[in-house]
């Protein structure tokens, strides 16, 4: 004969266990894509209240088209410093993408941090993360930025869950 507490325990563990297996959300799959197409940007300058010699720091509204597998547009900040008599600058931004990629909806933002050092550029342009909306919820990735004969491309590679039909 079993101890009656030790039922109960056994119980309560076992209902304990089934109440956390059943609030455990499985592993999404998620999709990785590539995506590409071309943009066009409107770089518009904003006040500022950097008055000093040398280096300074600018600010500018980002306005962008985009074509191609992301369908759709954009609105964003940017800082800039820099010389450009010299080549070297830096600059960070962040922008709203909202549009249809591949064919899903939404919206998501994206992080940018760029230097140039003598003509030599390093940038890095990454979705912020939790960032997408819509059907765009769970995006992650990279976006790679060319510049070629004054017309602007992006490269990008990303993740997202999958879709799955109910």
């Amino acid at each position: 004969m079993m101890n009656p507490l030790r039922t109960i325990v056994m119980s309560c563990a076992c209902m304990a266990l089934a109440v956390f297996v059943q609030t455990q959300s499985p592993k999404e799959k998620v999709v990785t894509a590539h995506a590409s197409g071309t943009f066009e940007v409107k770089m518009t300058p904003q006040p500022t209240d950097d008055k000093t010699e040398g280096a300074t720091i600018g600010r500018f509204t980002i306005d962008k088209q985009f074509h191609g597998d992301l369908e759709g547009s954009s609105k964003g900040e940017m800082l800039g410093a820099g010389s450009p008599a010299k080549g070297s600058a830096g600059y960070v931004a962040m922008e709203k993408v909202s549009g249809t990629l591949h064919g899903r909806s939404g919206a998501f933002v994206l992080q940018h941090s760029g230097t140039m050092h003598k003509g030599t550029q390093q940038m890095t342009v990454t979705v912020v993360p939790e960032s997408g909306t819509g059907q765009l919820a769970g995006i992650a990735g990279t976006l790679t930025i060319k510049i070629t004969d004054g017309k602007h491309f992006y490269e990008f590679d990303y993740t997202l869950p999958e879709v799955t039909s109910r």
